[in-house]
C-alpha cells in the first residue's frame, strides 16, 4: 500500500457515520496488548519445478517460495470510526471502580441492556458524571435504547468534552466532521480530536494521523502522522499498528524497517485485523523481515480468507492449486479462486487452469464455491 492511496482513504473520514466509533470505557483505561514472540524458522517446502507465468495486470504473481502482490492491493487503512469489519464495535469491559453507580451503567450496556443503561446514566449525567454523559452521547448517536438524535448526542458529548472526557472530544469531532448534529465545522472537529489524542484516545490520534496525510483539512506532515500513529499503535489499535507498518515497510516518515513492520502486522493480525493477517502471511511465505514460515502464513490465508478477504482468496487459490507452503488440493484451490472472482479477483490464468481440470474435479470445485457463498 503506497502512500497515496493512504490519503485517499482518509479523505473518507468526511463521509463516514459517527456510528460504532466509541469503545466506552472508564477514565484511563488503554488495552495494551503484549508483543507475541515471533514464530520460529521452519524449512521451506521445495517448490514446483515450474514457476507460475507471469500473471495478468490485476493478479498477485506467484513464484516458487514467493507471494507478491501489487503495492496497492491491500486496502490502505479506514477511519477508526467506520463501522467496517476490520473495527466492530467493542466495548471493553469496564474495571471495578469505587463507584458502584457508574459500574451499573457500564453493566447495563455491555450486556446490552441499552434502555437500562440510558435511564441510569441519564441519573448519573444530573450530578455531573462526565462518563455517564457520553454515554447519552453514544446512545442517542447510535438509537441503542432511544430513537437516533445527532444534535442531543452532539449535547451530551459537548457537555461531557467539557468535563474533559476524551471520548466524547472524540465523538463529538466525528459528528462535527460529518455535520452530524450541526453543522459541519472541520476546524473544531481537529481541535477536539487533537484535545483527545493529548489526552491518550488512541482513536483520535490514528483519525488525526489521517488527516496529516490527506493534506487538505490539514498541512501535510507524514513524519507527524508516523508520530501519531505510533501513539494509537502502542495503545493497541489494530488500524493503527497495520498503517504504522506500512510506513516502516515503505520508510514513510520513518526510516525502512521490514523487521518492526512486521512485528507491528503480526500485533495487528493477533487482533484480527484482516488486512495485516495478508500481508504477514505474505511476510511470512516469503521471509521478509521474519524468519520464513510458509505453513504458518498458508494458515493465515486460510483464515483471512474464511473473513472474506478475496486478495487473501486469490493468493490461497495459488498456494492450494501449485502446492506451495501446503499439500496440492486443486478443488480446495479452485473453489476459493471461483470466490475470489465474484469479489471482482478475477485470475484468467487460474481460469484457464479451471478449464483443463477433469469435469468431475470442476463440478466439485464449483459446488463448492456455491456452498461457501450461499452460506456467507
Amino acid at each position: 500500500m503506497t502512500l497515496p492511496r493512504i490519503i485517499l482513504l482518509a479523505t473518507l473520514l468526511l463521509a463516514t457515520p459517527a456510528v460504532a466509533q466509541l469503545q466506552i470505557t472508564p477514565p484511563a483505561t488503554i488495552p495494551s496488548p503484549a508483543p507475541e514472540k515471533q514464530k520460529p524458522k521452519e524449512a521451506p517446502k521445495e517448490a514446483p519445478k515450474e514457476a507460475a507465468k507471469e500473471p495478468a495486470k490485476d493478479k498477485p504473481k506467484v513464484a516458487p517460495h514467493t507471494i507478491t502482490k501489487k503495492k496497492e492491493a491491500t486496502p490502505a487503512p479506514k477511519p477508526s470510526a467506520s463501522p467496517s469489519p476490520t473495527l466492530p464495535a467493542t466495548v471493553i469491559p469496564a474495571p471495578p471502580t469505587d463507584n458502584s453507580n457508574v459500574d451499573l451503567v457500564f453493566g447495563a450496556y455491555q450486556r446490552g441492556e441499552y434502555k437500562t443503561a440510558f435511564d441510569l446514566a441519564s441519573a448519573r449525567a444530573k450530578t455531573g458524571d462526565a462518563k455517564a454523559m457520553t454515554m447519552l452521547g453514544e446512545l442517542y448517536s447510535n438509537a441503542m435504547g432511544i430513537r437516533r438524535d445527532y444534535a442531543k448526542a452532539a449535547e451530551w458529548y459537548k457537555r461531557a468534552s467539557d468535563a474533559g472526557d476524551r471520548e466524547a472530544m472524540f465523538a463529538l469531532a466525528m459528528l462535527r466532521m460529518a455535520g452530524r448534529g450541526g453543522p459541519i465545522d472541520k476546524g473544531d472537529a481537529v481541535k477536539l480530536m487533537a484535545s483527545a489524542a493529548k489526552l491518550g484516545e488512541p482513536k483520535a490520534a490514528y483519525n488525526l494521523a489521517l488527516l496529516y496525510l490527506d493534506g487538505q483539512t490539514l498541512p501535510q506532515d507524514v513524519k507527524r502522522s508516523a508520530e501519531l500513529l505510533r501513539q494509537a499503535a502502542d495503545a493497541g489499535l489494530p488500524e493503527a499498528q497495520y498503517a504504522l507498518a506500512t510506513f516502516y515497510k515503505e520508510g514513510t516518515g520513518v526510516p525502512k524497517d521490514p523487521e518492526r513492520s512486521v512485528r507491528l502486522l503480526q500485533a495487528a493480525s493477533l487482533a484480527d485485523n484482516v488486512d495485516a493477517e495478508v500481508e504477514y502471511a505474505i511476510a511470512l511465505f516469503n521471509g521478509t523481515g521474519t524468519p520464513k514460515n510458509q505453513p504458518a502464513a498458508v494458515a493465515l490465508l486460510r483464515k483471512a480468507s474464511r473473513q472474506g478477504s478475496a486478495i487473501a482468496q486469490n493468493r490461497l487459490a495459488w498456494v492450494l492449486i501449485n502446492g506451495m507452503g501446503t499439500p496440492v488440493d486443486k478443488i480446495e484451490g479452485f473453489k476459493w479462486h471461483l470466490v475470489a472472482k465474484t469479489s471482482g479477483k478475477g485470475d484468467p490464468e487460474l481460469d484457464k487452469e479451471l478449464s483443463d481440470l477433469p469435469a468431475d474435479d470442476r463440478a466439485k470445485a464449483e459446488a463448492a464455491a456455491r456452498k461457501w457463498l450461499g452460506n456467507k
